[in-house]
């Protein structure tokens, strides 16, 4: 049995206890002349994924949906059964379809902060599943409307809020890794953010509390992803996806199918990684900003060079190279601020790698490394650059490298890097070269505090 974590979830919106929602539950059965007798045992079971029999799924659907002053499906609260048509009817709107998304979005929210391990330990899907977020983002219909009546008056005041919270928890990531930023963005989300969306606002409001709160779970996503759980990064990845297309903005959605993109090389998912990027090129046309269009053409050519077309990975580095040409800063959106000089670089450095251009690789690598950039980024191009080093037999400066790159990781709590750290480790060790043993031991006192 899976955890309700719908049901979960909507029980801690309403400020219902175990116990409270039995007895709520008895005494709607008494006006239909049912003779319960639940405790809040029976609740517990419920929320743990045990199905209650006879009419009580609706009886709960009624409780709280009268508590919550809005009409609650099976599905809604997590007790639909599959390939059944919901009783209480489909949803028949755009809005109601947002309005059930924000339930399910706020129900993981939920299930993450209270570390549930099925989330955690979740794989990332493939096929079609992984492919339908992405197609219902760049095809019809559009959200018409996605005002909302609530108890709680939203306005720019909140968007502002929601948006200095992912300028700090981006900031976060940078400095402490995902590992030590992605409890406390998902407890926001719960605390903060969910509230928000449950609020009131007209549909101009919506839109950009959507384009906020998007924004801002695409962080949690990557904080998910640099803590090892793909799954749960992906989940993140697509509801930031669902929330673009509710905005209308189409240059989020884009940035969102990057983090995608990025996500899908680590899985070694090549033609994937393409095929999303074309589609973020393609759906956000005009709206793709030079930052966005030369990291998704940077990571084409990634995956291009993997699946072994250098003639397609030449181009798309060229297409980038063109791209980064014209970004402005200033004239960027918060969201592209991870693309830095050198950024295009590093990436362009590791398709030529995968080529075997080791003297083009390590050009771009250099001038990646000479350009100034945060820690947590300085460190993936270290990496990068003391690999194509030992590769070329610079045995005395892949060490310099792989020290300075020791020294930048220190106080980052982020599995993405630690693998960078152990991959630059093991190189190293194996190459045999002078000082490797003393660096390595400089890694290992990176890595010696357990995450």
């Amino acid at each position: 049995m899976q955890p309700n974590a719908l049901l979960d979830a909507l029980l801690a919106e309403a400020g219902m206890s175990h116990a409270g929602l039995a007895a709520h539950v008895n005494q709607a059965g008494r006006s239909r002349g049912l003779a319960l007798r639940y405790e809040h045992t029976a609740v517990s079971r419920w929320l743990k994924g045990q199905r209650p029999r006879g009419q009580v799924p609706d009886l709960i659907c009624e409780v709280l949906g009268g508590r919550l002053h809005r009409p609650l499906r099976l599905d809604d609260i997590g007790l639909g059964i599959p390939g059944q048509p919901d009783r209480h009817g489909p949803h028949g709107s755009h809005g109601d379809r947002i309005d059930g998304f924000v339930d399910r979005a706020t129900a993981l929210w939920r299930s993450d902060e209270l570390g549930r391990p099925a989330q955690l330990g979740a794989e990332a899907v493939t096929g079609t599943p992984a492919v339908i977020p992405v197609w219902e983002w760049e095809n019809p219909p559009e959200d018409a409307d996605v005002s909302r009546s609530g108890p709680r008056r939203i306005g720019p005041e909140h968007i502002e809020i929601l948006r200095a919270a992912r300028a700090h928890y981006e900031l976060m990531y940078r400095r402490a890794g995902g590992m030590a930023t992605r409890a406390r963005i998902v407890r926001f989300l719960g605390s903060e953010t969910a509230p928000m969306l449950r609020g009131g606002y007209p549909d101009e409001v919506g839109r950009l509390l959507y384009r906020a709160t998007g924004s801002l779970v695409a962080v949690a996503g990557i904080c998910a992803y640099d803590s090892d759980a793909h799954g749960l990064a992906q989940r993140y990845f697509h509801q930031a996806l669902r929330l673009a297309k509710a905005s209308g903005d189409r240059g989020l959605g884009a940035y969102v199918i990057a983090l995608l993109v990025n996500q899908l090389l680590h899985l070694r998912e090549y033609r994937q990684a393409v095929a999303f990027a074309e589609a973020a090129l393609r759906a956000a046309g005009r709206h793709t900003t030079p930052a966005l269009a030369a990291d998704l053409y940077a990571m084409q050519a990634k995956a291009y060079a993997q699946l072994g077309d250098p003639g397609a990975a030449l181009a798309c580095i060229h297409s980038a190279e063109a791209a980064a040409e014209r970004i402005r800063p200033g004239a960027e959106p918060a969201e592209t601020g991870y693309v830095q000089p050198g950024l295009v670089n590093v990436q362009v450095a590791e398709a030529l790698l995968s080529l075997g251009d080791l003297d083009a690789a390590h050009a771009q690598a250099a001038e990646a490394v000479g350009t100034p950039a945060h820690d947590r980024g300085r460190v993936h191009r270290l990496a990068m650059l003391c690999e194509i080093q030992l590769r070329q037999g610079e045995a005395d400066r892949a060490v310099a490298s792989a020290a300075e790159m020791a020294e930048r990781a220190q106080g980052m709590e982020s599995l993405r890097l630690r693998d960078r750290l152990r991959a630059v480790r093991e190189a190293l060790l194996t190459s045999g070269c002078a000082g490797a043993q003393e660096t390595a031991q400089l890694i290992d006192g990176a890595l010696r505090v357990p995450l």
